[in-house]
């Protein structure tokens, strides 16, 4: 699950990003996920297994906001492709078929079907419901400081 513990009913009390513009038209992929890139990162690719962090605003389909780290002033942290998010996450970041993986920096706007998100059994105390296609404003930040270790993702 996607951070559901940061699912909050109520209206976001700090800042929440604008909703990303996308230049061009929205790619589906063989999996049903959806995306546009709204900023090319120029940093590094995350691996699979890898600890990265990520901004994010999720929305359901009719605008309304149900999460964004943005509002905690810290990005999720987590290791990607490891189910520790909704697949359409790991996807959505990693690449899959159809898709390129992100690079840091790179902003995407994920259009999430039910089936790689909280399928029938929605999130967040009802927040999300049942069957929601969600979308996410995703921000690959740099990778977490590691004393002793390289920080970069490849």
């Amino acid at each position: 699950a996607l951070a559901t513990a940061g699912l909050t009913a109520g209206p976001a009390a700090a800042r929440v990003e604008p909703a990303l513009e996308c230049a061009g038209e929205f790619t589906t992929a063989a999996s049903g996920l959806q995306f546009c890139d709204c900023t090319i990162g120029t940093g590094a690719e995350p691996s699979k297994g890898q600890e990265i962090r990520a901004h994010y605003t999720g929305r359901l389909m009719d605008g309304r906001v149900f999460d964004s780290s943005y509002t905690r002033g810290q990005p999720l942290q987590f290791k990607v492709g490891t189910r520790q998010v909704i697949a359409g996450w790991d996807e959505g970041i990693l690449g899959g078929e159809g898709i390129p993986p992100m690079k840091v920096g790179g902003k995407r706007v994920l259009i999430v079907p039910a089936n790689m998100a909280y399928g029938e059994r929605g999130a967040g105390g009802g927040l999300i419901p049942p069957g929601a296609t969600l979308k996410f404003d995703v921000e690959l930040c740099e990778p977490p400081q590691r004393i002793g270790f390289s920080n970069s993702y490849r």
